[in-house]
């Protein structure tokens, strides 16, 4: 059984930090993608960045040079070092991953959620 567990929401003030870690665990034989999705309420989920085994980043657009995201192979965690926070970034912060489990085929995974609010 694959869990994906996050940690790291809370409130925070405008231009404030917050670091999300989610660490993947159980039955896995290859994560191909890491990530973080958002959804704030009334909205769809979104992407807000993932990494893929190799390497390449993609970032949404009204992220770029405040999010960071990095991974922690020989953990199987990814990290959303997210910076200079905006009222707008407020919402449930999911981590995702692409992998295939030891028995079972490649799935998407989703984390429980963690949530995120900027607030003054």
């Amino acid at each position: 059984q694959v869990q994906l567990v996050e940690s790291g929401g809370g409130l925070v003030q405008p231009g404030g930090s917050l670091r999300l870690s989610c660490a993947a665990s159980g039955s896995i034989r290859i994560i191909y993608t890491m990530g973080w999705y958002r959804q704030a309420p009334g909205n769809q989920r979104e992407l807000v960045a993932n990494i893929i085994d190799g390497g390449s980043i993609n970032y949404k657009d009204s992220v770029k040079g405040r999010f960071t995201i990095s991974r922690d192979g020989a953990s199987d965690t990814v990290y959303l070092q997210i910076d200079s926070l905006r009222p707008e970034d407020t919402a449930v912060y999911y981590c995702n991953a692409e992998l295939l489990p030891i028995s079972g085929r490649r799935m998407n995974y989703w984390g429980q959620g963690t949530q995120v609010t900027v607030s003054s």
